[in-house]
């Protein structure tokens, strides 16, 4: 096993998945989150984006909120999709290897990495 090293993490982000039919959970979720935490949150996407399988927005948030944040989203995402990962600067690696599901995981396209 190699020991790396947590330190190099910036942030995290994650991606809360929804569809047509669960837009508004998606909403409260993201109304509750920005009013809640210090995060930047990212843009709707209503069709698939990157690696995403499904429609998503991102939040990101830096290492130091990771124990309040998603214990939170854990208990309060509603019954969606939540995909967590690091940003280490190894994008595969983070998506594929480092990676948190909250909810049921997903299929992600990775070959967007190279």
């Amino acid at each position: 096993m190699t020991d790396k090293d947590a330190a190099g993490i910036t942030g995290y982000h994650a991606h809360v998945y929804f569809d047509a039919g669960t837009r508004a959970a998606a909403r409260a979720v993201r109304e509750a989150v920005e009013a809640r935490f210090p995060v930047a949150m990212g843009r709707w996407h209503e069709k698939p984006v990157g690696p995403h399988p499904c429609w998503s927005y991102q939040i990101a948030f830096a290492p130091e909120i990771f124990a309040e944040i998603v214990p939170w989203l854990a208990m309060n995402r509603l019954g969606l999709t939540v995909f967590v990962h690091p940003e280490s600067g190894d994008d595969l690696a983070d998506h594929r290897d480092h990676a948190i599901w909250l909810g049921r995981s997903e299929t992600l396209d990775l070959s967007i990495f190279g």
